[in-house]
């Protein structure tokens, strides 16, 4: 049974911006921070998106506190979002962005003359006679000095934010990156002075080049990762700016255009061809077809009458129509489908807390290693600038920003694509728990059935034609509340009947019906009514046990005391049901039908689809207690349903998927909801939770692996044994583009076809 959080219902939920995190120990230590108030039930902090998702009783801690709580931790939290507003969002990301290239490109003008100084005379390449290392020292390490100064400047967030850190005991990438460049600064300028008080030595100890390359590879590091990072939301991104903007409001015979989310329920709103319909409603007058694949990824557009419910964000394709509003723009299906998303974009995996517990320990533990190893060159004879490169090394070439890209960034990825494809996986813990599935349990009707019967065979005898059976069973079934009546009814209907009235009818309970129509008289039921009206039906038994054993029910018509045929009803087959079948068996997972209906219906049914373990008759009640059986025979168990009666057994499993045309509540107890009537989705999203786990694995594989190798190649481990020795410049690349590479993997997600397997 999956976790329930055992919240009091005085819990209120927010989400707050955080601005100024950069890695996973930055995530952790703001998430630390808020959950050790008192009154906050659970915290949990994306990097990826840069939020805090945070419960808590107002009773005991406010929104204020909350704030105040991640400022003393070093950053700053932005305004509480009531409403997630895009535009604003974009314009700080783009601002970010931008912010971090600009200081990039002032770090490069100045790194490049920089490193051509530093370096250049080594590998042969000519410098101007004044600055010759060895004629004019003083002049060649004020040079460096001086185009170090910029480069800091524009990498100066990075120790504002890494001493603060320090100060608020939670080091993160920043700390080591100001701890690392400032030595290698600072220990240049010490060699200055040696410079000028004549220990020309010393001009072989000048590591400006080193602050000012790190400095300037990490900014590069960012301005990538920032954009990629900002490519895991355009999913949701895309989903928000379906809401219209506006309105065309019918007021007292006028049109009035409206702010969307001013559209009260009861309104009417006009929307015309070519227009993305503003509200969920009721198509009150007029006809058209609605391209709805924003919500269940469906390219062909759905016909819509009066009567018909429209959801807000989807196109109308050609007729005008009146909507009647049913809801607010805050409750409408595409918000809740946006709220689904950042709540699971929010969340926390299980596998993430393996980084996150991981990062806690990380900087603290790599400032120790860079130590140790300095010390241990010194004492075995080295000189300091070597020992301080190596330390600079250690320290730069560490990486927690990959372990903490490494899941939310996937999880973004996976969420996005299955929204955009008629799957919404509603948390981190779902993405994960869906992998491992070894049983799908499915309910019957509306799931692995339409849940509507519908006529399926008409045999007639006694000289009379298959038309006239149906239309005699339509009139005398017209104005039947019965599901198998309407069956009948709507089965004329579409093959362009009208049915006529009956002059009289009765009900006979457990029989069937008497009617009389045109001055027939029609008695339409099962065998125990013809045989107490002395009526032969032997002519159609053969049919009659036939259809039984296919599930289906029979339904025999007599006129004037002569039987007329036999029409089969049935509830049929969904068409991506049987595939579906199959294709989850072609994964290893096994599959279940259960139902409340009878066995031999229930066998009819699996018959048809390919199911072999059928658990039939169960009572709704009882439906949860079969999951938890087979949860306790070791099995990881989805339940998939579509009504109220599903619940609780949706609720039990493992993994709970409701069929989006079914019951709110069915929807509210899921973990997963397939936008779209088409089972095959069952079987795509377990796919993309495999194929999203596959990609965290290998995330958090190479993150770990990177730091493995990397600290003790930078340690001088590889030195020790006759090896090179790691230079902190390409540490400092080394380690941008692990993180960068880490976001890239996660957005191949974005580029998988559902439909494979």
């Amino acid at each position: 049974m999956r976790e329930q959080e055992k919240a009091s219902q005085n819990v209120k939920e927010i989400i707050l911006p955080v601005d100024g995190m950069t890695c996973a120990a930055c995530s952790r230590a703001v998430e630390r921070a808020i959950s050790r108030l008192d009154g906050v039930e659970q915290a949990s902090v994306s990097i990826a998106t840069n939020r805090a998702a945070v419960a808590f009783d107002p009773e005991k801690v406010r929104v204020a506190d909350i704030k105040l709580a991640v400022a003393k931790a070093g950053y700053t939290p932005l305004q509480v979002e009531t409403k997630r507003d895009v535009d604003a969002e974009k314009k700080r990301t783009a601002h970010r962005i931008d912010s971090i290239r600009r200081r990039f490109l002032l770090a490069i003008v100045f790194a490049v003359p920089l490193l051509y100084i530093a370096m250049g005379h080594m590998v042969g390449l000519p410098l101007p006679a004044m600055l010759d290392p060895k004629h004019h020292a003083g002049a060649f390490a004020l040079c460096q000095l001086i185009l170090t100064l910029p480069i800091l400047w524009a990498g100066r967030s990075f120790f504002t934010t890494g001493v603060k850190a320090i100060f608020h005991k939670s080091p993160n990438m920043d700390t080591l990156v100001t701890i690392g460049s400032a030595a290698a600064f600072l220990y240049s300028v010490y060699s200055v002075f040696r410079i000028f008080r004549g220990e020309m030595a010393a001009v072989h100890e000048l590591y400006f080049e080193s602050a000012g390359i790190i400095i300037t590879f990490i900014l590069l590091g960012r301005m990538l990762e920032s954009r990629s990072k900002s490519k895991t939301s355009e999913a949701i991104y895309r989903l928000m700016e379906l809401a219209p903007k506006t309105a065309l409001l019918e007021r007292d015979g006028v049109e009035v255009t409206i702010a969307a989310e001013e559209a009260e329920v009861g309104d009417t709103i006009i929307v015309k061809p070519g227009m993305h319909i503003p509200v969920d409603g009721t198509v009150i007058d007029g006809y058209t077809s609605v391209d709805e694949s924003m919500l269940t990824g469906e390219s062909i557009p759905v016909e819509k009458h009066a009567g018909d419910f429209v959801y807000s964000g989807t196109v109308n394709k050609n007729g005008s129509v009146r909507i009647r509003t049913d809801q607010k723009s805050g409750d409408t299906a595409l918000s809740q489908i946006v709220r689904m998303i950042e709540q699971a974009q929010n969340s926390k995996a299980p596998i993430a807390r393996l980084a996150d517990v991981i990062s806690g320990w990380f900087v603290p533990t790599v400032v120790t290693i860079a130590v140790v190893a300095a010390i241990a060159w010194l004492i075995a004879g080295e000189g300091v600038a070597f020992a301080l490169s190596i330390f600079v090394a250690v320290l730069v070439i560490a990486c927690p920003c990959a372990l903490g890209l490494a899941t939310p960034t996937a999880i973004m990825a996976g969420t996005g694509q299955g929204a955009e494809n008629g799957i919404l996986i509603k948390s981190g813990v779902a993405l994960e728990t869906a992998h491992k599935l070894t049983t799908v349990v499915f309910d019957k009707t509306g799931t692995i059935t339409n849940g509507k019967p519908k006529v399926t065979d008409l045999v007639a005898v006694s000289g009379f034609e298959k038309a006239e059976l149906l239309r005699l069973a339509a009139s005398a079934e017209k104005g039947s509340e019965h599901p198998l009546g309407e069956a009948i009814v709507a089965h004329a209907v579409e093959q362009g009947m009208e049915p006529a009235g009956a002059a009289h009818f009765e009900a006979l309970p457990g029989r069937g019906i008497a009617a009389s129509i045109d001055g027939k008289a029609l008695l339409l039921g099962n065998e125990k009514l013809l045989e107490e009206n002395g009526i032969d039906a032997a002519p159609c038994l053969a049919e009659v046990k036939l259809f039984a054993q296919e599930g289906k029910t029979p339904m025999l018509l007599a006129c004037d005391g002569v039987l007329a045929g036999v029409i089969a009803v049935a509830d049929t087959v969904k068409e991506s049901s049987a595939a579906t079948v199959e294709q989850l068996r072609g994964m290893g997972v096994q599959v279940i039908m259960l139902t409340g209906d009878n066995e031999a219906t229930a066998q009819a049914i699996a018959k048809q689809v390919g199911i072999d373990e059928v658990i039939a008759n169960v009572l709704p009640s009882d439906k949860a207690g079969v999951i938890e059986k087979l949860q306790k025979d070791g099995k990881t168990v989805a339940m998939v349903g579509d009504g109220i009666n599903d619940a609780p057994a949706l609720t039990m499993a493992d993994i709970g998927i409701a069929v989006g045309s079914g019951t709110d509540v069915a929807i509210e107890s899921a973990d997963i909801v397939l936008m779209r009537d088409d089972l095959s989705l069952v079987a795509q999203a377990i796919a993309l939770s495999r194929r999203t786990l596959r990609i965290i694995k290998e995330n958090l594989f190479w993150a770990f692996a990177y730091n493995t190798l990397g600290i003790p190649v930078a340690a001088g481990v590889l030195y020790l044994f006759g090896g090179p020795l790691l230079n902190p410049m390409l540490a400092a690349g080394a380690m941008s583009l692990s993180s960068v590479c880490v976001v890239l993997n996660s957005l191949r997600l974005r580029r998988y076809r559902l439909d494979q397997s």
